[in-house]
């Protein structure tokens, strides 16, 4: 459902929506082009008291931030927005939860937190955490949105087009934020866009949209893309990174 690397390309955290977090490494080859993953675990989140979390409602992860050796996560049904200490080969309980801002009944069932990114630390928001959900739309249709922390923290909206839903953003190094959206109907299949928000409009009563920066469909060869992540290649190339969720059915495959 999300991923981050902890180091740029390579090694990488995650979370999956049945209650998982896996970790791993991205091999690439001489041309920087990725050829496999290795190292590859996964371990069951556990609650406060160590135990494994069970409820899927309890569990279903869906948004991913790392800094200064803190994961946060956005839990869809039973929401809410927890920290925890990343621990590579042993995953504790959540240090503690975060005030999500928006109103709990604004929150669809299985349409609520699906993205959580972190502002720039120089930009407009100065390193504030923000929070998006899938689905839970205003009377207006707009999707709920929320700036965590900092001076805009609030609620704002982002707008929805097209029947595009929201499944991950990141916040691009010069501010802005990368949408990664997803549709999905039974007549024309799955589809995917990458949407770009200006950094400049994110604020506290604020409605915002973007530039769309790719449409693909399953010509393209894609499934169900969930969670997305920007990261410097050695040779200064801004690299987008793209993850996909097969809702463990042989009918999807997960792509990196």
């Amino acid at each position: 459902s999300a991923i981050r690397f902890l180091t740029p390309g390579g090694n990488f955290i995650g979370v999956a929506d049945h209650g998982y977090w896996f970790f791993g490494t991205i091999e690439r080859d001489a041309d920087h082009v990725p050829t496999g993953a290795t190292n590859f675990r996964m371990q069951p989140m556990v609650d406060q008291s160590g135990r494994i979390v069970a409820n899927k409602a309890d569990k279903d992860a869906e948004g991913l931030d790392v800094h200064d050796g803190i994961a946060t996560v956005a839990f869809e049904r039973n929401a809410r927005v927890s920290e925890y200490a990343i621990d590579g080969s042993v995953m504790a309980g959540p240090l503690r939860d975060l005030d999500f801002i928006v109103p709990r009944r604004e929150l669809r069932h299985n349409a609520g937190f699906e993205t959580l990114a972190r502002a720039p630390a120089d930009s407009a928001l100065q390193g504030a955490r923000v929070v998006i959900a899938e689905r839970s739309i205003d009377e207006e249709g707009n999707i709920f949105a929320a700036i965590l922390e900092g001076p805009q923290k609030g609620i704002f909206k982002v707008a929805r087009t097209d029947n595009f839903d929201v499944t991950d953003g990141v916040f691009l190094p010069g501010g802005d934020l990368l949408l990664l959206e997803r549709r999905f109907s039974v007549a024309q299949g799955v589809a995917m866009r990458l949407r770009r928000v200006s950094g400049e409009t994110i604020r506290k009563g604020a409605l915002v949209d973007g530039e769309t920066l790719m449409e693909a469909g399953l010509a393209h060869r894609i499934d169900n893309m969930e969670g997305v992540d920007v990261w410097r290649r050695e040779d200064g190339a801004l690299i987008v990174s793209l993850i996909s969720d097969d809702n463990q059915s042989f009918l999807q495959r997960t792509l990196y």
